[in-house]
């Protein structure tokens, strides 16, 4: 038993030091200043704060526990070269602080862990979740009679082969699914081209089709929305109720599977008051989502390599 403990333990402090290292190469490829203004205390820089901040997330835990087990934590520590461990509030403060526009550069940068030129995508899908915002606990709203839970509506297009997010958008407001496509579809365009988009029948719009076809040039498979068995105009609409692409559209649930990991990992709780800090809350989980997944990439590798080389050993 303690020799499985043991393991164990070994196994969560090399999983710990390689997302660490990871982090830290996004993090400097943003080129954020090292101190935030010129009266900076500068005992930790931006680049361990905000590193510290994803691991945060990557472990799913609250400021006070984390902190606390950072300071148990020797080898992060040097990874991170913090001689102090810093509280838990100059956390909160410096996410707070730090504009959701280096988020996005960070989640940018992750992108770079998996492609390395510029050939396009297959086939990229599209959907949308929500994730509950709220800061009060279930005793106090039943108590009370107040419920103060609602939900920002988040989408996100993902690589079907890579299992990369490659885009997203978040709203405060429940709103349509095509809206978000809109804004959705020209951002992770511009960030890596597709030469293919999947959406469920939620999405199912001729402009939306004629965005996909005609500005983008890539092709669009959505199931359309009938009534009474009649479908209404459009020529791209008419086009897929005659001829419709079953094999690609099946990658769409990728898409779905990308939403459950990043609930189950990383929760789908956002714990700030703020709509901008709870942004910021979903830029990391996009973040720290595309690190796991290169981490499990880069796992999987590793072991198939051992493999091969053990097997090679064997037949000499």
């Amino acid at each position: 038993m303690c020799s499985k403990s043991k393991e164990t333990i070994k196994k969560s402090a090399s999983r710990n030091i390689r997302f660490i290292r990871a982090a830290i190469s996004i993090v400097k490829a943003i080129r954020i200043t090292p101190y935030s203004c010129k009266y900076s205390k500068r005992i930790y820089t931006q680049y361990q704060l905000l590193v510290l901040i994803l691991f945060k997330d990557y472990r799913n835990q609250h400021y006070r526990d984390f902190i606390e087990d950072v300071e148990d934590m020797e080898s992060v520590q040097e990874e991170l070269d913090l001689s102090v461990v810093p509280h838990f509030t100059t956390l909160q403060k410096f996410f707070c602080r730090i504009k959701t526009l280096y988020l996005r550069y960070a989640f940018r940068k992750t992108l770079n862990l998996f492609y390395f030129n510029d050939d396009p995508i297959p086939i990229t899908a599209i959907d949308s979740s929500g994730f509950t915002s709220g800061y009060s606990s279930h005793y106090y709203s039943a108590r009370t009679g107040k419920i103060r839970k609602h939900f920002l509506k988040t989408s996100i297009s993902v690589d079907t082969d890579q299992k990369v997010i490659t885009g997203f958008i978040a709203s405060k407001s429940r709103v349509h699914d095509t809206r978000h496509a809109v804004r959705l579809l020209r951002q992770c365009h511009k960030i890596r081209r597709s030469e293919c988009y999947v959406m469920d029948r939620g999405y199912d719009s001729e402009a939306i089709h004629r965005q996909i076809r005609e500005d983008l040039h890539a092709d669009s498979i959505i199931p359309i929305r009938s009534w009474n068995n009649i479908v209404v105009g459009g020529i791209y609409r008419q086009e897929m109720a005659l001829h419709f692409d079953d094999a690609r559209y099946r990658r769409r649930q990728l898409v779905e599977n990308k939403f459950s990991v990043l609930k189950r990992k990383f929760s789908g709780d956002l714990k700030a008051r703020r709509f901008s800090v709870q942004l910021k809350e979903i830029a990391t989980k996009m973040i720290i989502c595309n690190i796991h997944t290169f981490l499990q990439f880069l796992v999987i590798e590793v072991f198939y390599r051992a493999e091969i080389f053990e097997n090679s050993i064997e037949m000499v």
